[in-house]
């Protein structure tokens, strides 16, 4: 009898090991989780993890950026939980995870803008939207016709990435869909569109305000002193705003959008511990201080004496 007990007892544990070796064991405050985040929110979400993992020591986050497309197609294939990107899903792509029983949460985590930025030899400090279309499109494919003084030559337009989030809201924003100019391009960062632009005095380049937006970030200042920044106007005959943070709030400045999670993990596991992060108080000050609006602002008590 104690044999067969044993053996019984045995079984049992064993199956209680290959049984459960597929359930998940993140929480929300530990475990592993992958996230795949648009490239042009690299240096924010650096700092977010940082700090994410310093509070929860047992979390690990595992990143990787890449452009929007990308890491769309990454989450589609459930090779990451979590994706942060500079749109919501389309009908048609919730409706595609929903036929495979899987319901993703979208939150509103922030509002980022496309800053445009041209050679500090080029003596233009402003466009309109309407410039900024005809540029796009090739319409206007010399500096002279947008400034009968200038001695710049073509206009080489220059972005981030082939499928990044910063083409197409130009495209489908500002040029309804239609196709780029022939004197548009991409390289692979936005990094690299700030050295191209720094170097070639007739370029124009289009990149996410977040990677020159923090003037306390000397990455960011470092930047900016090799490019300028445009005023973007809504037509001759109004002020021109740059993408900065209060104007990006009242819309002045045109080339907004908004920034989303997109998490497919829905349970209560460490995708949904570090998305409720990014979307409170200490991961909303993050994004203040990074230049962007927040989609929460931080509430700050302030004692007044009489």
């Amino acid at each position: 009898m104690n044999k067969y007990f044993f053996i019984l007892i045995l079984s049992v544990l064993i199956y209680a090991c290959t049984g459960t070796s597929n359930e998940p064991t993140d929480t929300a405050t530990s475990g592993d989780v992958s996230v795949i985040v648009d490239e042009s929110f690299q240096q924010l979400f650096d700092t977010q993890i940082y700090t994410f993992q310093s509070l929860y020591p047992n979390a690990h986050v595992k990143a990787k950026y890449m452009s929007e497309t990308n890491a769309l197609q990454q989450m589609i294939n459930d090779s990451c939980k979590v994706v942060v990107m500079c749109r919501d899903l389309t009908k048609d792509e919730r409706k595609s995870f929903e036929q495979k029983n899987i319901y993703p949460i979208s939150t509103k985590i922030a509002e980022d803008a496309i800053a445009l930025i041209v050679n500090p030899e080029n003596t233009d400090s402003s466009l309109t939207i309407e410039k900024v279309k005809s540029i796009l499109s090739g319409n206007d494919s010399l500096w002279s016709q947008l400034n009968s003084k200038s001695k710049l030559g073509k206009i080489k337009v220059v972005f981030d990435n082939a499928g990044s989030a910063n083409e197409r809201y130009m495209k489908d924003t500002v040029l309804k869909g239609k196709e780029f100019g022939k004197n548009v391009f991409a390289v692979k960062s936005n990094p690299e569109v700030i050295e191209y632009v720094s170097k070639n005095k007739n370029a124009i380049g289009f990149l996410s305000v977040n990677w020159i937006s923090d003037r306390d970030d000397t990455v960011a200042l470092n930047f900016l002193k090799k490019v300028n920044v445009l005023a973007i106007k809504k037509n001759d005959t109004l002020e021109g705003y740059q993408p900065f943070q209060a104007y990006i709030k009242t819309k002045d400045y045109p080339f907004c959008r908004d920034v989303y999670t997109i998490n497919r993990q829905t349970r209560s596991g460490l995708g949904m511990g570090f998305v409720s992060f990014v979307a409170g108080e200490k991961g909303q000050l993050m994004i203040l201080k990074a230049g962007l609006v927040p989609a929460i602002a931080p509430t700050r008590l302030v004692k007044i004496s009489y």
